[in-house]
């Protein structure tokens, strides 16, 4: 029996430490253009340093969000559409930690891979980078795990890591109250829930994801993967500004699981859904599903990404700064007695 003359690599196993390396040095412009104030040092170390005096807090509360992109990330993946998905996982949690009154402050991902592509991990991480940028959040560190035998072909996973802060007493939401007025934030599409239900849809139109989207230009894939709507900026502007008592991010569950979560006990909402249209891609996906409206309103976020529960009296003034801010404002319900979410007028 012959013997071996060298013993096993890690690279033979594969595992390639040097592409994770040449990623590091690859995303570390993207990461250093999130600098903010508070960020200590660049990526590299055993950990990440944050310094909350110097993002100017004097008495904070940490509040932290993760998530994933979900099976969105599968139809990124058979397109080689990439550039989004981080924009996605940036927005899933940031959006998340508004809604409790707080500012992001810091981000940490996750990237996980059976063979590390330096050039996909790198689109996907500068993604992520300028998701962090438009939120005024620091990408300060992440974790890129090759991982053999885990994943198959070019699959990989996202997750993410927001940590922010608001000064003690601050947190919402707070003296939500009968009458007030409920404000939706257009979404940018299906952002990033309900997929398992759109790809089979797709699937069930027959239809492949390079050919011309039904309700949209350009080809299906691509409008499917409009990146989630970030919210942060419009949102802390019109929460400093006063009379913002709760937020709710519209992902799974849709309006009718979201709202209720900002409501306290012995109120409910009343959504007119007749106060803004539905975009195309939901009716879409309803008609080639035969979804009903119920279905829709608790899969999907049908065309409100964000609702602002305000004062009536504030209402008026929130909507013209949110509108300044670049967002699209429906007045679609108000807060009252009950408990739920109770729905007048149509969708579909």
């Amino acid at each position: 029996m012959s013997e071996r003359k060298n013993g096993l690599t890690y690279a033979e196993a594969g595992v390639d430490i040097d592409a994770g390396n040449a990623l590091v040095e690859r995303i570390k412009p993207a990461a250093k253009r999130t600098g903010r104030a508070g960020t200590v040092a660049g990526l590299g170390g055993f950990g990440a340093l944050f310094d909350l005096k110097a993002a100017g807090y004097l008495d904070p509360v940490l509040v932290a969000a993760t998530d994933g992109v979900g099976t969105k990330l599968r139809i990124a993946i058979d397109t080689g559409h990439l550039d989004g998905v981080g924009i996605d996982l940036v927005a899933m949690c940031v959006n998340d930690l508004v809604c409790q009154g707080a500012e992001p402050l810091f981000f940490l991902d996750y990237f996980a891979t059976g063979k590390l592509e330096i050039d996909e991990a790198a689109r996907v991480i500068e993604g992520i980078a300028e998701g962090c940028l438009r939120s005024g959040c620091a990408l300060i560190g992440g974790e890129t795990a090759e991982m053999p035998g885990m994943y198959h072909g070019g699959d990989f996973d996202l997750a993410g890591f927001a940590v922010g802060a608001m000064e003690r007493g601050h947190d919402l939401p707070a003296n939500v109250a009968e009458g007030d007025v409920l404000l939706g934030l257009a979404s940018d599409g299906v952002h990033s829930n309900g997929y398992s239900l759109v790809r089979k849809v797709v699937e069930v139109a027959g239809l492949g994801w390079d050919a011309p989207a039904p309700f949209a230009d350009g080809p299906l894939g691509a409008a499917l993967l409009a990146p989630t709507r970030l919210y942060v900026k419009p949102a802390l502007a019109a929460i400093r500004a006063g009379g913002v008592h709760g937020l709710a991010h519209i992902t799974g569950g849709g309006l009718t699981e979201n709202l209720p979560r900002v409501l306290p006990e012995g109120l409910g909402a009343t959504v007119d859904l007749g106060a803004w249209d539905l975009p195309p891609v939901f009716r879409w996906l309803a008609e080639t599903a035969g979804l009903a409206e119920a279905e829709l309103l608790k899969t999907f976020n049908a065309g409100i990404g964000m609702v602002l529960v305000v004062a009536e009296d504030r209402a008026e003034a929130l909507t013209a700064l949110l509108a300044e801010a670049g967002e699209t404002v429906a007045r679609i319900g108000r807060v009252g007695p009950g408990q739920g979410v109770a729905y007048e007028g149509r969708l579909l």
